[in-house]
Order: C-alpha cells, then sequence, then structure tokens
C-alpha cells in the first residue's frame, strides 16, 4: 500500500474538488509512491507531531489542518512551518492535510457534531456553489445505451437521492471528413448523414476527469463533439455546515450545559439567551461567524461554531443564540472519525491517533 492509495480512500470521502478556494489540501510534503509503514492521524502537523509520527512508525500524517498555508520562499527553518517540514523530509515521512475537503463533505466534520450532540434530520447549512456540471454529446442511434453505460459508470447522472438521470434527443448529424480524416461511419470526402441521439448527464465536478476519459475511450466516433457547461443547482451533500433538530425540546440553559460536556469544553462563551428552549440548531466545526445569517434564514434557535468576535455576539438581535465552543475543540472529535474511517480500510498497517494535544489556546 502506497500513500497514493491513501489519498485515494480520503478522497473518497472528502473530494479535494470542494475545497475552499483559499485552502491548501492534499499531498504537502512527501512522495506519493512512498510505500506507507503506518499512519498518523492528528488535527494539526507540527515538531512534535513529526516525533511522534517517528517514535510509532508511521510515516504518513493525515492532519486536518494544512502545515503548509501560505508560499514557502525558503526552507531554513526560521519558524515553527519551516522546522516541521524540514523534520518530516528528513525522517521522509509525508503530510497530506484534508481539511475544508472535510468540512464541505455530507460526512465530514460537522455531521460528527450532530452525531456527537445527538442530531436528526440533518441537512446542509450552506451548499457550495458550482459543484455539479452537464455534459452533452452526439452519438450513433446503436451506440447511444453502450455510451451512456459507461458515462453512468464513470459517475454521470447522479441528482440527489436519484441515479442513472439523463436526458436524450434524438435528430440527424451531418459532418465531412478531410482526406486525414477516418471517419467511423461514412467514407472520407462525402458529406455524411446519421441518426443521433443526443445525451445529457449531469455530474459532480470531481469526477470530470473520470467521465471525459469515459467519453473518449467509448465513443465510437474519431472526433468527440461534446460540451461541459456548470449549472446553478446545488448538490444537498456537498456543503459547509449543518442544521438539524434535537429529538425533543430542550430548556436553553440546560442544552448549553449538555454541549458543554458532549463536546468537552472548559468554557463556552454566548450571546443573549433570547429563546427560552432549544429545537433546531445549527453548527459549524472552526471558524463561523459567516454562517450566523444562514443560520437565521436556516430557522435555527442556536448556531454552534468557534473564533466569535467581540461584534458577531451583537449580530443574533435575539433571533437566534450563537455559541462559541473554541476552534480546536469544535473539530477534536475528526481525529477518531477518521482513525476509524481508514482504519476499516487498511489492515497491513496501524493507523494511530496521534496524543499530541495540538490546541494553542490554553485556559487558566
Amino acid at each position: 500500500m502506497i500513500v497514493q492509495d491513501i489519498m485515494n480512500q480520503l478522497e473518497e470521502l472528502a473530494p479535494l474538488a470542494y475545497a475552499e478556494d483559499f485552502d491548501n489540501v492534499g499531498l504537502l510534503v512527501g512522495n506519493k509512491n512512498l510505500e506507507v509503514s503506518g499512519i498518523l492521524i492528528t488535527l494539526d502537523t507540527l515538531e512534535t507531531v513529526v516525533d511522534e509520527a517517528t517514535e510509532k512508525n508511521c510515516n504518513l500524517i493525515v492532519s486536518f489542518h494544512p502545515i503548509i498555508f501560505k508560499g514557502l520562499k525558503s526552507l531554513i527553518g526560521k519558524d515553527y512551518v519551516e522546522r516541521t517540514v524540514l523534520k518530516a523530509i528528513k525522517n521522509d515521512i509525508a503530510i497530506y492535510a484534508i481539511h475544508t475537503a472535510l468540512d464541505n463533505s455530507i460526512r465530514g466534520v460537522n455531521d460528527i457534531i450532530c452525531n456527537t450532540l445527538g442530531l436528526e434530520n440533518k441537512k446542509i447549512l450552506i451548499p457550495q456553489r458550482g459543484t455539479i456540471k452537464k455534459l452533452t454529446t452526439y452519438v450513433p442511434l446503436g451506440n447511444a445505451n453502450a455510451l451512456r453505460a459507461q458515462l453512468f459508470k464513470a459517475g454521470a447522472g447522479n441528482i440527489g437521492n436519484y441515479d442513472n438521470c439523463s436526458f436524450n434527443a434524438q435528430g440527424k448529424g451531418t459532418y465531412r471528413g478531410n482526406e486525414m480524416s477516418n471517419p467511423t461511419l461514412g467514407k472520407r470526402g462525402e458529406l455524411h448523414e446519421e441518426e443521433e441521439i443526443q445525451i445529457s448527464v449531469t455530474f459532480n465536478k470531481h469526477v470530470e476527469s473520470k467521465l471525459l476519459r469515459a467519453l473518449f475511450e467509448h465513443h465510437p466516433y474519431e472526433e468527440v463533439a461534446f460540451e461541459v457547461a456548470t449549472l446553478d443547482n446545488y448538490d444537498q451533500n456537498i456543503g459547509i455546515g449543518m442544521v438539524g433538530e434535537l429529538k425533543e425540546t430542550q430548556e436553553t440553559e440546560a442544552f448549553l450545559r449538555f454541549v458543554k460536556e458532549k463536546m468537552n469544553v472548559s468554557c463556552i462563551k454566548h450571546s443573549e439567551i433570547s429563546k427560552d428552549k432549544i429545537k433546531k440548531v445549527a453548527v459549524l466545526g472552526g471558524s463561523g461567524s459567516f454562517a450566523i445569517a444562514a443560520a437565521k434564514r436556516a430557522g435555527a434557535d442556536m448556531l454552534i461554531t468557534s473564533d466569535l468576535k467581540y461584534h458577531d455576539f451583537f449580530s443574533p438581535e435575539k433571533k437566534i443564540i450563537v455559541v462559541d465552543i473554541g476552534h480546536y475543540e469544535s473539530e477534536q472529535f475528526t481525529k477518531t472519525f477518521l482513525v476509524d474511517y481508514l482504519s476499516q480500510k487498511n489492515t497491513s498497517f496501524a493507523v494511530v491517533l496521534s496524543t499530541t494535544n495540538t490546541n494553542p489556546v490554553k485556559y487558566l
């Protein structure tokens, strides 16, 4: 098993195509062809984490946050980022970061929070734009079924809870090949008419290269006419934050104490308790002040997130209660989730939960 195999497994869970534009995800350090001896799972990759990986015979670190976030202009060890990268390279340890790719996954960070708090009827809070595309191509009538099947196999035709979705229209295509052509149907230099099917299929953008390979490999024509367009539709399974409901309505202060206990936090900051009872709850792991308006629109009684600034606690205007549980704390259970996920897929080496506490925030 090599690093690339583990990357493929992680990208089944959280395709990198859905990471935020500002982010830096994927393989950041190391060789994708490196044979894996063990995997260490951490929230952050620091020098101490690299030391831990070395001690535990793990030559791949899967980190939630990326150690390299901005461009590096040198590697001379002048700060903790450069020192960490240098130590990983010296010890032949690869580093892979998953961050907002997992944030935007239906099974990711926010689903973990929802499950920890027992929320039901979950859905994405802020669906990501531009995730659904459409492929249109034209194929001879007799080849349509076979080509369509190959496009579905490559990942096309999935919309929400439906698969094998397509639109098909029959018409007449014309073409004439020049002296360099080798037409599948008709003769070189002669105008040819052919009964064709226009096939249109939607697909998620992360399968585009795979889908185009299938198109070119299985389309009978020498020159394949096709077009790809980005749709305005949302994929209900891709996006940031989640909103769900408690099984039973709870008193607000009692629920805050429950959150503190279940999320294992030292303290909670919250806005004015403007609601006596809580039923619908929005969550967003990591920095989430930008989601306050979306949580209001979703009809949530409370938004649980982190990194709220002073004036963010004014913005609810008694329509919602905002709760800051801490950045590290909101993402802490991601490590265990990734250990379980990769352990189920790999039995020939250890998948290890890092015991290094990388939380930079300390409490007195």
